[in-house]
C-alpha cells in the first residue's frame, strides 16, 4: 500500500527517504533515517522496530543487507513485511515478503533502493528508480523528490492517494529536511509545492541551528531577518495553498 525510496548521495553523504501512500501521515510510520548510519523504509504491515534494530545494527557496523537479513531472520511475521534499507557506504538491499499485496517488488541500485507494494504496477518502482538515477547532479532532495513524482506519475497506489513524505539528514541527529503532507487528494503535488517553501525559508534556519561542533551558534542574521517577515513575503510565499 505504499512507494518509497531510500537513498545516500555519494556526494556529501547524505541520507534520505521518500514515501507516498493511501493511508494518512505515513511519515508518521514508515521512514527512519540516522546520520551517518543509514535509511529505511518499512512497510506493508509495517514493524517500526525492524527499522530502529536495523539502524542500530548498521551504526554498530553491519552492512545494510546484512542488517537487513538479521532483523527479519527474527520476525515471524516477515512474510507480512517490506523493508528497504541503505547504509552510510550506500549498499542497499531490499525485502518483499510473500503475503504482501500485488503488485508487490523492489529495485536495489548502487546508494539506493526502491520498493511498493499494492501498486498500479511494475512501472511505478521501475520510473522511480530511473528518475533517481536521471537525477544524480541534483541534491538528495531533489532526487528523491523527483523519484517520488515519477512513481506517482506511473499510477503509485492503486488505491488512490493520501500522504507523502521526506526526510534528508547530513551530519547533525536532526533531520536537515523533514517534509510531510499528512492528508491531500495530490500529497505528492502538494509536497513538491512545500518542499520549495522549505528550501528557501526553512533549510536555511537548520543550517544556522547549534550543532554538535557548535552548540553555542546564534541564528544568522538573514535568517533573523527572512523569518522576521510575515510568510507571504518571504521567499517563495508561504501559508495555505490557494
Amino acid at each position: 500500500m505504499t512507494f518509497s525510496i531510500v537513498a545516500r548521495c555519494p556526494r556529501t553523504g547524505m541520507l534520505g527517504t521518500a514515501v507516498a501512500t493511501a493511508v494518512p501521515a505515513v511519515g508518521s510510520m514508515c521512514p527512519f533515517v540516522r546520520a551517518g548510519v543509514g535509511a529505511v523504509s518499512t512497510q506493508s504491515w509495517v514493524n517500526p522496530y525492524l527499522a530502529i534494530d536495523a539502524l542500530d545494527l548498521m551504526a554498530r557496523g553491519a552492512s545494510g543487507p546484512d542488517a537487513l537479513r538479521t532483523v527479519l531472520a527474527a520476525d515471524d511475521g516477515r512474510e507480512l513485511r517490506q523493508i528497504g534499507v541503505v547504509d552510510a557506504q550506500g549498499r542497499s538491499a531490499a525485502w518483499s515478503g510473500t503475503e504482501c499485496t500485488d503488485w508487490v517488488g523492489a529495485i536495489e541500485g548502487r546508494g539506493f533502493a526502491v520498493q511498493g507494494n499494492m501498486l498500479t504496477g511494475a512501472a511505478v518502482i521501475e520510473a522511480m528508480a530511473a528518475a533517481f538515477e536521471d537525477a544524480a547532479g541534483a541534491d538528495l532532495a531533489e532526487r528523491l523528490m523527483r523519484a517520488l513524482e515519477a512513481g506517482d506519475a506511473a499510477g503509485g497506489d492503486r488505491r488512490g492517494r493520501q500522504s507523502a513524505a521526506l526526510t534528508v539528514h547530513h551530519v547533525e541527529a536532526y533531520p536537515l529536511i523533514d517534509v510531510r503532507v499528512d492528508d491531500h487528494p495530490q500529497p505528492v503535488h502538494e509536497m513538491r509545492r512545500v518542499l520549495r517553501i522549505v528550501t528557501l525559508q526553512t533549510l536555511p534556519f537548520v543550517q544556522g541551528m547549534p550543532t554538535r561542533a557548535n552548540p553555542g551558534a546564534g541564528a544568522p542574521e538573514a535568517v533573523v531577518r527572512t523569518l522576521g517577515l510575515a510568510p507571504p513575503d518571504r521567499p517563495g510565499g508561504g501559508g495555505s495553498a490557494p
